[in-house]
């Protein structure tokens, strides 16, 4: 068998060169850099993070900088964009505010952000993704989902080894690093991404799933930010064990929608897929009606049908919106869009119809519309998605109702369910 052959276990992340047993360095070129998994020539999905991309491209453009603290951010009023890893361990972290920072480590070296440049270095990245698979799902500038299952018959490697030789590549051709974490999902592979940066390869296996989740903190789970993690916390959760143990119906009682998340989530269970979205702007559906309507309560009914087509879409495609537009067209064919920024992303027909209606609410005032529209921009990947509303305690049990709505829609047709706004009323 030649080094290359798949039958062997593992490969050399340098040199590409199979490696037949757990071995502490490669047989062919000596490196440590070795990567084993019982799994390992099975999982297609892949997320690609680059390592603390803003201050590696500094440090590429400026050797000078290789060792030293780097932060990029604003100035002592400012927050940090992103800091390298030599100032992370003195304490840095993005989104800390630069007088913090420089506390932490006052040695550091400021540098003031610069956009172009690193637009320029991510689509560099990018383009060399696309060369692995069409299926390349962008989240920022220095990140994206890839599935490159059905692509070994064009590559004649396996996805792991196609990704190892990928990571290399970056590192040669452009200058930076990047980490990347393989596994069957989404959630797991984003995961797996972060476990050993920088220069990174982990991989998540849908065997392993459950043990692997089950000694981490909730906080690891999509939407548990700091203060749904401390409502857990009162509640006795702080490992995913133990949501390991607990009912899908007693967590959606207790949290929503978000329960459900924890449910699935916490077993590893997430069916996203990768999909191509880098160039959408926005979800929308919109209706022209046979006559002008003015009525507030005609228009509401209607917002309410096409926020509920817009959430459907959002859940099919694996993406939220954080800003909510509202568009009206009048009898005299002039356009009026309305929009607001959400604090979360959202995928709720709850959270989008309640936030359009605000806005359709200001706009009713005796004019006729031949057309109404919902929809929502800002798109992103779901991850702070509807966390629980500590503001409206009804939030939580609404996004329930919902998805058990969603549930029976998907079972016996979209008709099947209806709301108090929708229920008896003409579907325009």
């Amino acid at each position: 068998m030649g080094l290359n052959d798949t039958r062997f276990p593992g490969f050399c992340r340098d040199c590409l060169k199979g490696q037949p047993d757990n071995l502490r360095r490669c047989l062919a070129c000596g490196s440590p850099r070795l990567l084993y998994h019982p799994e390992l020539y099975r999982l297609t999905l892949a997320h690609i993070d680059c390592d603390a991309f803003y201050a590696s491209v500094e440090k590429r453009d400026n050797p000078e900088l290789a060792d030293k603290p780097v932060i990029i951010g604003g100035g002592k009023r400012g927050v940090v964009s992103t800091a390298c890893y030599v100032a992370r361990i003195h304490g840095v972290r993005s989104a800390m505010p630069m007088f913090k920072a420089l506390e932490a480590c006052p040695q550091a070296i400021v540098i003031k952000p610069d956009m172009e440049k690193y637009v320029k270095v991510g689509r560099e990245v990018r383009s060399l993704m696309q060369e692995l698979t069409p299926l390349v799902q962008p989240l920022s500038i220095d990140e994206a989902f890839l599935e490159l299952k059905g692509t070994e018959r064009l590559h004649h490697d396996p996805p792991a080894r196609v990704l190892a030789r990928f990571a290399r590549r970056v590192e040669s051709e452009i200058g930076i690093t990047v980490s990347v974490g393989l596994s069957y999902c989404k959630f797991l592979a984003k995961v797996a991404s972060d476990l050993q940066k920088p220069r990174g390869f982990s991989v998540v296996g849908e065997e392993e799933a459950l043990d692997f989740l089950k000694d981490k903190s909730v906080r690891m789970i999509w939407g548990v930010g700091k203060a749904f993690a401390e409502t857990l916390e009162r509640d006795g959760i702080r490992l995913i064990g133990q949501l390991q143990t607990m009912e899908e119906s007693d967590l959606m009682r207790r949290y929503g929608v978000m329960g459900k998340r924890l449910y699935n989530l916490s077993r590893g269970q997430d069916d996203r897929e990768v999909h191509l979205n880098d160039a959408a702007k926005s979800v929308s559906s919109e209706t022209t009606f046979f006559e002008d309507i003015s009525a507030g309560d005609e228009l509401i009914a209607i917002l309410r049908r096409l926020s509920e087509q817009v959430a459907s879409r959002l859940r099919k495609t694996g993406i939220a919106g954080q800003t909510v537009v509202l568009k009206l067209k009048t009898s005299d064919f002039k356009t009026r869009t309305r929009n607001r920024k959400l604090e979360d992303p959202t995928m709720l027909a709850d959270r989008i119809f309640r936030i359009g209606a605000e806005l359709l609410k200001k706009e009713v005032n005796g004019t006729k519309f031949r057309l109404i529209g919902i929809g929502v921009t800002d798109l992103t990947d779901p991850q702070r998605a509807d966390p629980p509303d500590l503001v409206d305690p009804q939030a939580g049990r609404r996004a329930a109702a919902e998805a058990a709505m969603n549930t029976l829609r998907d079972k016996f047709g979209k008709n099947s369910v209806e709301t108090g706004y929708t229920f008896g009323k003409d579907r325009r």
